[in-house]
């Protein structure tokens, strides 16, 4: 599958199969959750979109869940205006088209702020370099639709390297480690947003591959 650009959402999807090249994701197995620990009954499989951020979320219209549902991924962040920094960069890395044609997807999607936060002279050399935007993008989409219970654990990216995700609660976070800033755990500030194609958890940092 084609690597979808860091601003939409890092994302990649499953099932995708041909040959790899620039802007390209290979498939990969299914993401592997290491640990399960027990989960309030508010973040099983049946939970509703959750988090701080889900109040900005229009309640109908365009924006809306309902809306945002029906919609693949490219043009659900283009309709969430804390995922335009994301989209644009997706639009950079012209992974698009190749994003909206994955079947089941989960995305860790870097807010605005996210991108706001890295200093300008890095981000527009990030920008800059497709392989590396590539990259960095793909290291934010898992294969296949999590749920919040799952999310939580060890997961294989469309990077071919692993992000870890933690919970106490609701809270779920990313170790400052796993962050392109390294200066504070990443946070999901509105989890379980559901797409056409894809679950989408919008965090409040970059992550960055490993090496």
């Amino acid at each position: 599958m084609a690597v979808v650009p860091a601003v939409l959402v890092a994302l990649s999807g499953c099932g995708a199969s041909g040959p790899t090249g620039p802007g390209t994701v290979a498939p990969t197995s299914a993401a592997a959750v290491v640990s399960s620990p027990v989960v309030p009954p508010s973040l099983r499989p049946t939970a509703a979109p959750f988090g701080a951020g889900c109040t900005a979320l229009p309640p109908s219209g365009t924006g809306s869940l309902s809306a945002l549902a029906g919609e693949r991924l490219s043009t659900a962040a283009a309709h969430e205006p804390e995922l335009r920094s994301l989209l644009a960069a997706v639009m950079a890395a012209h992974l698009a088209d190749s994003l909206d044609s994955q079947g089941a997807i989960t995305v860790l999607a870097p807010a605005n702020s996210a991108f706001a936060a890295i200093p300008e002279p890095t981000l527009s050399g990030l920008l800059g370099d497709t392989a590396r935007l590539t990259r960095v993008l793909t290291h934010h989409v898992i294969e296949g639709r999590l749920t919040p219970e799952q999310l939580i654990g060890r997961h294989t990216t469309l990077a071919n390297d692993s992000v870890t995700i933690t919970a106490s609660g609701e809270q779920f976070g990313i170790s400052a480690g796993q962050t392109m800033l390294r200066s504070r755990p990443a946070s999901v500030v509105c989890g379980n947003i559901r797409t056409a194609n894809a679950t989408v958890y919008i965090i409040d940092q970059v992550l960055a591959p490993r090496g």
